[in-house]
């Protein structure tokens, strides 16, 4: 088998719905699998798999066993040559694991590969790509100068070498990932993908980025960034120190008082609160019940043409690719006026974020 789809779940069911939507159609005409592993949500999030997508292999957890584990179990069922590690609240295109896939066979040591990630907006994310987070450069970044902490030497759209990124898509090989021992238990949750790319580098591998490909990642959804986030986050960091720089007394303080005045200083943030005085659907016709439940003007088109401010433009999946979708809500030119959802394949919700910083909206309708 050449691809393992390794998808850790907890509590985001219609995000992970749309997820394995886009995924489904990625690894069409690659012989691959995909693995969700639950960590024990109270959603109906492991009735949805097994019911609308039996052919995923499902790992229920019994506990909240954090991201590391969490992976790391999905891992060790994993038949694939290659691992993706990707995230349920995020939207692949058709041919993303194909391009990566076909960039792999060209480099010869290569550790972990990553590519070019956007949040709901269309904006793209600068932790696609990072430095090592060594002492001068994350004290920096916690105290909110984070220019040297991403690896802005590489365009967002170029290819070449990067030595961080990020847990919410990671492709490398099963052999690669079990020499260096997976993905470190000790962190719960955040850190862990630098820990990994860290490791991967310190084995003598070559990370690469490769910006040909852009996926959707709604980031705030999984985990709110919220004064516990930053308390985590910054915990995080405090063990990458201990595990891979040599450390004294001096250092140590300075990373403590780093990281302590970050935290204090952060806030809780604010809910996003988006003008929207209509919805333009990208789609064939309008499904019954979704004009009821915006309660706002709607407008179905064939095609964006021109774009109005404070509009919300839904693409219907059945009739846009997902490829399309990203390749549109990533265009300054709709993205600076307009917000997106999108309404999977036979779904009666339309999904989507107006912001990477809060949590993503789910809206409902009823078909019938």
């Amino acid at each position: 088998m050449k691809l393992s789809v390794v998808i850790l779940n907890y509590n985001v069911q219609y995000f992970l719905e749309s997820c394995l939507k886009s995924v489904q159609k990625a690894i069409d005409g690659i012989e691959a699998e995909i693995i969700v592993v639950d960590n024990n949500s109270s959603d109906r999030s492991c009735d949805m798999v097994k019911t609308h997508f039996p052919d995923v292999v499902l790992i229920e957890n019994k506990e909240n066993s954090g991201f590391s584990k969490g992976n790391n179990i999905g891992v060790s069922q994993a038949k694939g040559e290659y691992l993706c590690i990707l995230n349920p609240d995020t939207i692949v295109a058709e041919d993303t694991f194909k391009i990566l896939l076909e960039f792999s066979n060209g480099i010869e040591n290569l550790g972990v590969l990553g590519c070019r990630l956007v949040d709901g907006t269309g904006h793209f994310l600068p932790e696609s790509k990072r430095n090592i987070p060594k002492p001068n450069v994350a004290l920096k970044k916690l105290l909110g100068k984070p220019q040297s902490y991403y690896a802005t030497q590489i365009k967002e759209e170029a290819i070449g070498e990067v030595p961080i990124f990020v847990g919410a898509f990671m492709i490398l090989k099963k052999e690669v990932y079990k020499e260096v021992g997976g993905f470190d238990e000790d962190y719960f949750m955040y850190g862990e993908d630098v820990d990994l790319s860290y490791k991967v580098l310190k084995a003598g591998y070559d990370n690469y980025y490769n910006g040909n490909t852009t996926i959707i990642h709604y980031k705030g959804e999984s985990t709110l960034k919220d004064l516990n986030y930053a308390k985590r986050f910054y915990g995080a960091m405090q063990i990458f120190y201990k595990k891979h720089f040599k450390s004294n007394f001096i250092f140590n303080s300075l990373v403590w008082l780093g990281i302590r005045g970050a935290y204090l200083m952060r806030s809780e943030p604010l809910v996003a609160k988006n003008r929207i005085d209509s919805y333009t659907l990208v789609s064939k016709d309008i499904p019954r019940g979704l004009k009821e439940a915006l309660n706002k003007p709607i407008t179905q088109v064939a095609s964006i043409d021109t774009v109005e401010e404070y509009t919300e433009i839904i693409f219907d999946a059945e009739y846009v690719t997902y490829k399309s979708i990203i390749e549109h809500i990533s265009n300054p030119e709709i993205n600076n006026k307009a917000f997106f959802k999108i309404l999977p394949k036979n779904a009666n919700f339309i999904i989507g974020s107006n912001s990477s910083k809060n949590r993503g909206e789910v809206i409902h309708f009823k078909k019938d």
